[in-house]
């Protein structure tokens, strides 16, 4: 190979390095886009209707529309997901307690009374009734409702999914209570 040979192809490597850079340097003229003083999006999101502020041993809850929440429901939705939860709680009459007491005639029932289970300090003090109220804000995230809950759930986030829960669980009692 003599040394015509290398120049040839010295320059063909120099220009196509040159033509990428080229184009590189007129599509950037060409598709010129203006940056952003602060990069990312702004998202907008509606405002939760439930806020939840614990103190030690009671929360107390923003008014929310339990009646408009429990229209989102669905009993048979809420057997499937009461799934997540017959890990640890029995739901049949009669049922016996496993990890967690039975739920069976939990709606309307006061906190910490079933017999042969036993409760975490937080919620034997607890002192409250299962209301379709208590349930919503103790089924978002039981630990931060109840401080001291041994209960390590992280919560129903969907105000749908926890409506179907609250009434699966209303249903599955001698006596459900009139909804809301």
């Amino acid at each position: 190979m003599d040394s015509f040979e290398i120049n040839k192809i010295i320059a063909a490597v120099l220009m196509v390095a040159l033509l990428v850079i080229g184009i590189g340097k007129l599509s950037d003229i060409i598709f010129y886009v203006e940056k952003p003083e602060t990069p990312g999006y702004s998202v907008e999101v509606e405002a939760a209707t439930t806020t939840v502020s614990a103190s030690s041993s009671s929360t107390e809850v923003e008014k929310i529309d339990i009646a408009a929440l429990m229209a989102m429901g669905d009993i048979a939705t809420g057997e499937k997901v009461f799934k997540k939860c017959a890990a640890c709680h029995s739901i049949v009459k009669g049922g016996k307690n496993n990890i967690g007491p039975a739920l069976y005639n939990v709606v309307g029932r006061k906190t910490g009374v079933v017999e042969d289970y036993k409760y975490s300090k937080a919620l034997a003090a607890y002192k409250k009734e299962w209301t379709f109220e208590e349930l919503n804000g103790y089924l978002i995230k039981p630990a931060k409702w109840i401080k001291g809950t041994k209960m390590a759930f992280a919560g129903l986030r969907k105000e749908s999914d926890r409506a179907s829960v609250i009434k699966y669980l209303n249903e599955n009692s001698d006596s459900p209570l009139p909804l809301p």
